[in-house]
């Protein structure tokens, strides 16, 4: 049996096994492929027309931000480029939007958005399965992504035409007039050309996300020790919600710390600064250039509380280089990591998938018929005319 036979039968038979969860990936993946654009979207009534105003110093905005929600202090703000773009400020678990020119607590996030693409989350890394079932969902998808790999690659090479340029446009382009299992196998073979290098990248950059050992493995690569796993959170030396919010961090120069964050990073996108343990150190500001889902484009500054000296300046390039790779596979999963265009790229990749999965079984299936009406044909001439009768 030659290699291209052992290929052929190992990629169908387990694309016919994980096929459907497959396609319940690449559904959600698309589903996911705009994901912050459509939550961002999502909030536009909070969105203000500055009409030459003056966005209101930080410490004025935390002030009246706590006036407003006297029974719990703001423990996180965030603040856009965008002069229409409302302040985020966090009160523990709960966000609430602010106008910047004049104060006014606006409203939480919306709901409905997020709610959908939670839920699509869910079913794309565990099927939905909650509590000890989520283990075992995330481990079938896990699973099934590697499968999906091998199905990829190993696709690669049965799609590669063995004759000239005939057999090339046969499987490289789309035919029109084809119906039934030659328009199936068109379809196959020139989605699965066309989007075989991207469906790869985003296949196995999925590995570390649902393996500890292929997480591993990234920082490996990059020369490095991976990470000790984290250990969790010790309840008994936790305050209680309450008296964790009680208690509001001073804010007294704020203002000219925040202006010097704006002054690190040119082009600077939205500025984050926790409150929590302000006092007792320096203040920490998370500076996003991107869009929020490309690392190489974050840095964080901490600044000294009351000179104002910069503590530490951590931009991605003075990360490790497993840190960095390891960031790389986590947004290149998605795309994100090279802007609008990676996020489209991913999307079309999915969906594409989600044909190839189609015609994939459909092919199967029509095999499976074909051979089955192929036994009954020899199954009836090899009865004798006696028996038959």
């Amino acid at each position: 049996m030659t290699l291209r036979r052992v290929l052929f039968w190992a990629h169908l038979a387990v694309g016919v096994c994980a096929g459907l969860v497959i396609l319940t990936m690449s559904f959600t993946g698309v589903l996911l492929m705009y994901e912050r654009q459509l939550i961002e979207w999502s909030d536009r009534a909070y969105r203000t027309s500055p009409t030459g105003a003056e966005r209101l110093p930080i410490e004025t905005l935390l002030a009246r931000a706590a006036e407003q929600r006297p029974q719990q202090a703001p423990t996180a703000i965030t603040l856009r480029a965008d002069r229409r773009a409302p302040a985020a400020i966090a009160f523990g678990q709960t966000t609430v939007y602010q106008d910047i020119y004049t104060g006014q607590l606006v409203g939480e996030p919306t709901t409905g958005v997020r709610r959908v693409m939670s839920e699509a989350r869910a079913w794309h890394r565990w099927l939905s399965l909650d509590g000890e079932g989520r283990a075992v969902g995330k481990a079938i998808s896990g699973w099934s992504n590697l499968i999906f790999l091998f199905i990829v690659l190993s696709g690669m090479y049965l799609w590669i035409p063995r004759v000239g340029w005939r057999g090339v446009r046969a499987v490289a382009l789309f035919r029109t007039g084809l119906r039934g299992k030659a328009r199936d196998f068109n379809w196959h073979n020139v989605i699965g050309i066309w989007s075989a290098v991207p469906l790869a990248i985003i296949v196995a950059t999925a590995a570390p996300i649902s393996f500890p050992w292929a997480n591993a493995l990234v920082y490996r690569i990059a020369g490095e020790a991976p990470p000790a796993p984290s250990a969790p959170a010790s309840r008994s030396n936790t305050a209680p919600r309450g008296e964790r919010t009680a208690r509001a961090a001073s804010t007294d120069g704020l203002n000219q710390l925040w202006a010097r964050a704006e002054q690190q990073v040119t082009g600077w996108r939205s500025i984050n600064l926790r409150l929590a343990g302000l006092d007792e150190g320096p203040a920490v500001f998370a500076i996003d250039a991107g869009t929020g889902g490309q690392p190489q484009l974050r840095s964080t500054l901490s600044l000294h509380r009351t000179t104002g000296e910069v503590v530490r300046w951590e931009p991605f390039a003075a990360q490790s280089a497993g840190r960095r790779l390891r960031s790389w596979t986590r947004f290149t999963h998605t795309g994100e990591y090279y802007g609008l265009a990676g996020q489209t790229v991913a999307g079309i990749a999915s969906a594409g998938a989600m044909v190839l999965v189609y015609t994939g079984l459909s092919l199967a299936f029509r095999r499976l018929v074909g051979w089955a009406a192929r036994r009954r044909s020899v199954d009836r001439k090899d009865t004798p005319q006696s028996e038959a009768a």
